[in-house]
């Protein structure tokens, strides 16, 4: 239908940084859910690398990982743009 109103999609304002847009009030739903699940995660292994008999090694590469799991993640839910 031509006449069909669109519901007004609420919009948060980006951060002033260069490369991030205005984005739908859901996608930062999930982008605060997605990080709050990573903390959860991150506390984990924060008491793991109190344990002495954890390769620490490994547990630094699991930690790292999982963060840039998380970051791209979430670039994919705010696909930030290049700058001019």
């Amino acid at each position: 239908m031509a006449d069909e109103v669109k519901p007004e999609v609420e919009m948060v304002k980006s951060l002033p940084a260069l490369g991030y847009v205005d984005q739908p009030r859901s996608n930062v739903d999930l982008v605060n859910r997605n990080k709050v699940m990573e903390e959860h995660i991150l506390r984990i292994i924060d008491e793991l690398a109190a344990n002495p008999d954890v390769d620490h090694s490994w547990l630094f590469d699991g930690r790292r990982l999982i963060q840039v799991g998380f970051m791209s993640v979430n670039r994919a839910i705010f696909k930030p743009v290049r700058i001019s």
